[in-house]
């Protein structure tokens, strides 16, 4: 298993840093973050983004499945489905919950709630769909 420190650090020069996702609980069942509506996540309108809203329940997600699927394997998002409930003005830190709501062999399925830090207001509920694949053996020579 990875500490937060850890994970973050390997995110350092990514989309994640970039937008300033910081994790703060990685296990295979729940991982959080948070994450600042600013210059990087907000829209001209002065509000989050949506797309920021789903790269972060994509990235929760996918970093979830990672801790869970087995050395042989690895996640990829293959859907993502957002609503956003309520707009989040510039300043506004946000905490994301991903919870995994179904692991089969091949799909892991993902409940993310993107939530003002303050009060609790809930901005997004996203879904995000992973398939779960085998990597392909070294070939022999």
């Amino acid at each position: 298993m990875y500490s937060t420190d850890d994970i973050n650090s390997r995110m350092a020069h990514s989309l994640v840093a970039h937008l300033g996702i910081k994790i703060t609980q990685a296990t295979p069942s729940i991982v959080e973050a948070t994450m600042d509506v600013n210059e990087r996540t907000c829209q001209p309108m002065g509000c989050l983004h949506g797309g920021a809203s789903l790269a972060l329940a994509e990235t929760l997600a996918g970093l979830g499945s990672m801790l869970i699927v087995a050395e042989d394997e690895y996640a990829v998002g293959t859907e993502v489905t957002g609503n956003h409930i309520a707009p989040a003005p510039l300043g506004t830190r946000l905490k994301a919950k991903a919870e995994i709501i179904h692991q089969g062999r091949s799909t892991h399925l993902w409940n993310v709630n993107i939530c003002t830090e303050e009060n609790g207001r809930l901005i997004s509920t996203i879904r995000v769909l992973n398939s779960i694949i085998k990597k392909n053996p070294a070939p022999s020579l």
